[in-house]
């Protein structure tokens, strides 16, 4: 069915307030957007994420009438949104025009159920629209699945720590991996997970968890493709996860960050050198021998 997107350009500070009142007068749906050139926003641990230069979305059904909050914006908020009306299509189908099938490395592809990798010796991910994050697309994931597709996983077990559709996970198990655990603190992320290591028969080999579900353990290799924050404040964590020898991919981190990344992690890891993906990095190494 079709539907009218309203728009609103503001800064963080009225953000909240805007969403409160789009849901007040019956959005279905409500979502922040960036709308200036600042690249990304890292809040502490449980906060809500919001750019200083927000846009703010509201989501309507085609025949509901916006007259009245159209006047309450220009009342409350000095501002009047742009109005927009979607036309009904099948989203799945939209989304597939523009995701091609992607080769990091050698010999590991990601693309759509529907198409084949003919290549021989190809090692594919079969991945669609999701509930969670985590196509390839992006840098951050980028960079760990090229770095995956130049590791020797066989046999060995491997930790992803903030998994969202489990790209990462499933990846390393469809090169050989014995055993994935993925981890995230949303749950709808674990649907995502299991959902994909299902369409690509590895679901019996992966087990998924809440952090407070998750009791820490050591793998052969563990990857984090969460942000710079985070990975400072789970520096302690992340790093007892990795075995003795095993390694460790760290991702999600801006150029400028890599310093303070690296700071947080050299004194249980022999760090390798950096590798760069237009504004983003990834950071590896081997957890000490004791």
């Amino acid at each position: 069915m079709p539907w009218q997107e309203l728009s609103i350009p503001t800064s963080r500070s009225n953000a909240e307030a805007l969403s409160d009142l789009l849901t007040a007068q019956g959005a279905l749906s409500v979502t922040f957007q960036d709308n200036g050139d600042q690249p990304v926003y890292e809040p502490e641990l449980g906060k809500t994420a919001v750019w200083q230069e927000t846009k703010v979305t509201g989501l309507f059904d085609k025949e509901a009438d916006l007259t009245n909050l159209c006047s309450r914006l220009k009342k409350d908020f000095n501002t009047l949104p742009e109005v927009v009306v979607l036309e009904d299509q099948v989203w799945e189908r939209s989304w597939l025009e523009h995701f091609k099938p992607m080769k990091f490395g050698e010999k590991l592809w990601i693309c759509p159920s529907e198409q084949n990798i003919s290549e021989a010796g190809a090692v594919v991910i079969k991945l669609d629209p999701g509930l969670a994050f985590g196509t390839g697309t992006h840098p951050t994931t980028s960079l760990c699945l090229k770095w995956l597709g130049e590791t020797d996983v066989v046999g060995k077990t491997v930790i992803d720590y903030g998994c969202g559709s489990g790209i990462l996970a499933v990846a390393a198990l469809l090169l050989g991996a014995k055993k994935a655990i993925a981890v995230d603190i949303d749950p709808q992320a674990l649907i995502a997970t299991k959902d994909n290591a299902e369409k690509n028969g590895v679901l019996s080999r992966i087990h998924c968890f809440l952090p407070e579900q998750f009791t820490p353990q050591t793998a052969d290799i563990v990857l984090a493709n969460i942000l710079a924050e985070p990975l400072i404040e789970l520096s302690g964590l992340i790093s007892e996860l990795v075995a003795p020898g095993g390694q460790l991919a760290l991702s999600g981190i801006l150029k400028e960050q890599v310093s303070s990344v690296k700071a947080a992690y050299y004194e249980k890891l022999e760090l390798a050198p950096t590798a760069f993906e237009e504004d983003w990095a990834r950071i590896t190494g081997k957890r000490i021998l004791n």
